[in-house]
């Protein structure tokens, strides 16, 4: 019995070895080919401007990385975000694109909400040359998520014409207050019969430009709500009504509606985010018809400056991402890396905040659209003076429930007992 168990082990042990030989001898893995072909998919909206910029991007991309190609798949924002939602709840990720872009006021709510399911950018992609206020709508816990691309730097977009055939100049509207800018656009519609602005009926977009002029928002700095309290808030409504009640500002039923006023001759002005002037420039019949001045401020609010942002978005990186580090080096080496990509989109008015673009050439010579204003050199000017506020996690729950508040005041009801019910809603939804 004991012979028998010798020559088993040594039976045992002679087959050890060879495997073992064996598996010396075997041909190590091959190793991922780097020229492999690559498909990023990128989910943004707005052809003439962000999906024009991501092409562009990819095309810049692929000089140096043939096997790197950008798909971008037009999605609206509300698309964005609802699909975002959906399959990160579901924790359903696999149509999930590779990149997205995101509203600089809901990158951190959708970050904190799913902090596994995007990537920090921080020693992958350079930061260090963005404007600080950019990096800061991107930044959770420490860690930068987005990387920004167009600057929200808000102006009020003059027609030339217009306003001079009423007897007024373009400089009467730089640097002034709402209510002066009230008393100018009666004027515009007395003498033209031109409605100064406008804007969607259930939008609250001059509301967050109002609050953000004087450093405010829906949430105080330590995230507690301020809303039916917010003295910004309530004379932002104040002056909204009033707009509307002197016949200055026009309500329309959707964006494209919006958009018709300013390219069809409906209104004399818009006040926006640099980024309108993308739809602005396409109507080429209206070449040297505009000009831009500063945004109005509150005169009875001292805090209230003529500066402020509206939109402005950065791009993110899904974990899910089967290519992630080829997603992040495509961003660093395009919107984080390429004076061509910002020369290429600043004529739709995608204005940078990355340093190496705003110095270029492009951004100190005049534009012919705009009667020869060195516009992107002023926006830049804007930029800097605009106060900065923490939007916060439920910032698309309060200003929803901002917007119905204002439908409500239109409709008759009270601003205090509007702001009042919304306040309680928002309390409601988000257990404060």
């Amino acid at each position: 019995m004991k012979k028998i168990t010798i020559v088993g082990l040594a039976a045992i042990t002679a087959a050890a070895l060879l495997f073992a030989a064996c598996q010396k001898k075997a041909p190590a893995a091959a190793a991922a080919d780097p020229n492999a072909p690559v498909t990023l998919t990128v989910w943004c909206w707005d052809p003439t401007n962000n999906i024009y910029g991501m092409n562009k991007a990819g095309e810049i991309y692929k000089r140096d990385h043939a096997n790197v190609t950008v798909n971008v798949v037009e999605t609206p924002w509300d698309d964005v975000q609802q699909k975002l939602i959906t399959s990160l709840s579901a924790k359903q990720t696999a149509n999930l694109p590779d990149i997205v872009l995101i509203q600089d006021n809901a990158i951190q709510k959708n970050v904190g909400t799913y902090p596994d399911a995007f990537l920090p950018v921080n020693g992958k992609v350079d930061l260090s040359k963005f404007a600080k206020f950019k990096l800061d709508v991107g930044n959770v816990n420490g860690k930068n998520y987005g990387v920004p691309f167009d600057n929200g730097a808000t102006g009020t977009f003059l027609r030339r014409d217009i306003v001079e055939k009423a007897g007024l100049k373009v400089e009467d509207f730089n640097n002034i207050t709402w209510e002066r800018f009230i008393e100018l656009g009666k004027i515009v519609k007395d003498k033209t019969g031109v409605t100064m602005v406008s804007t969607v009926a259930n939008s609250p977009a001059y509301l967050m430009i109002g609050l953000q002029s004087a450093g405010s928002w829906f949430f105080k700095e330590d995230g507690s709500l301020y809303i039916k309290d917010n003295p910004v808030l309530l004379r932002s409504l104040e002056i909204m009504r009033d707009m509307i009640n002197a016949g200055v500002l026009t309500l329309v039923a959707d964006w494209n509606a919006y958009i018709a006023t300013i390219n069809n001759g409906t209104v004399a002005a818009t006040i926006q985010g640099c980024w309108i002037m993308g739809s602005i420039v396409a109507e080429t019949s209206q070449s040297g018809n505009w000009a831009m001045v500063s945004t109005p401020r509150f005169a009875t609010i001292p805090e209230s400056v003529n500066y402020s942002s509206q939109g402005g978005s950065g791009w993110v990186t899904l974990a899910s991402s089967k290519n992630p580090d080829v997603a992040l080096d495509f961003l660093d080496k395009t919107f984080a890396g390429s004076v061509e990509l910002y020369e290429a989109v600043l004529p739709r008015g995608m204005v940078a905040t990355w340093s190496p673009a705003v110095a270029s050439p492009l951004y100190s010579q005049p534009n012919d659209f705009f009667g020869g204003q060195k516009i992107y050199s002023d926006l830049m000017g804007y930029a800097e003076k605009i106060p900065q506020v923490k939007y916060g996690v439920f910032n698309y729950e309060a200003r929803d429930a901002v917007a119905r508040a204002m439908t409500d005041i239109l409709q008759g009801k009270t601003i205090a007992e509007s702001l009042e019910l919304a306040d309680k809603n928002v309390s409601f939804l988000i257990g404060q």
